[in-house]
């Protein structure tokens, strides 16, 4: 099973390491256009910190982030799963897997990026800023450019096995699965329900949202499950303890979590 997730905004910092080794990365086919993202981004954020500012939609309190990407060529690196934070990646807690499940991580796990493309949660990179709906000055939109490298990368990686798409909406325009990946990719839409005057009312919450997609995948990882259909994942999902409906107009390949309190 393949698992896509999306990056954090929010990146962990204040932390020793080898430099930035493109060649090291996972993906190997993505690193020429790792390449190019990374020259314009380092070259745009040496340069006039206001037109860096511009493009990446920085405030002027977020200069520091500006610094931090001028300086990614030679700033520490860690793995991607401590480099990642915030909602998602604090209820999957990787750092707290067993041994099994840390292992499980590492070959599921594929985390998208503005900046690297896609990477394993091992692979060692630096705290960056570089959202995917980033036009940058000379390759344009980055989805447009991923796009297409991805199409030629992602199939091998996503071999055989179901595909779990936890992306959030931007970076799933980077790549869309075709073909076979296409018929074994599942999303997964996560439901709030409340009890108003008497009546059950659902909506999507991104708070929910986020917490709830991280506590998947965290149950998945411990329980080895390796399900093979939607339907089958769904199975496994109520067997670990989550309500999961089917709807009958969203096709074979999505499932709705319903939560009630987080």
């Amino acid at each position: 099973m393949l698992v896509l997730l999306p990056p954090s905004e929010g990146k962990a910092e204040g932390f020793g390491g080898p430099p930035l080794d493109l060649g090291g990365l996972s993906l190997p086919g993505l690193t020429p256009a790792r390449e190019t993202v990374l020259a314009e981004l380092v070259d745009l954020c040496s340069g006039d910190p206001e037109k860096a500012r511009g493009v990446l939609g920085l405030s002027e309190r977020q200069a520091g982030e500006i610094t931090k990407n001028a300086a990614l060529r030679t700033a520490p690196a860690r793995p991607a799963g401590e480099i990642y934070t915030g909602v998602l990646y604090d209820a999957l807690g990787l750092a707290t897997l067993g041994t099994a499940a840390r292992e499980r991580a590492g070959r599921a796990l594929l985390v998208f990026s503005g900046l690297w493309g896609a990477v394993r949660v091992s692979d060692l990179i630096p705290s960056y800023r570089c959202p995917v709906g980033t036009r940058l000055p000379g390759t344009g939109g980055l989805a447009g450019l991923w796009r297409p490298v991805m199409a030629e990368v992602l199939p091998e990686a996503a071999g055989s096995g179901l595909v779990l798409d936890l992306r959030s909406a931007a970076y799933a325009g980077m790549w869309k699965p075709k073909g076979g990946p296409a018929e074994r990719t599942v999303t997964v839409r996560v439901l709030q329900a409340k009890v108003v005057d008497g009546t059950e009312r659902r909506s999507v919450v991104s708070h929910f949202n986020k917490a709830t997609k991280g506590r998947i995948v965290r149950a998945l990882l411990e329980s080895g499950a390796q399900p093979r259909s939607a339907t089958g994942l769904a199975d496994v999902l109520r067997d670990l303890g989550h309500t999961v409906e089917m709807p009958d107009d969203a096709g074979p390949r999505r499932l709705d979590v319903i939560v009630r309190e987080l």
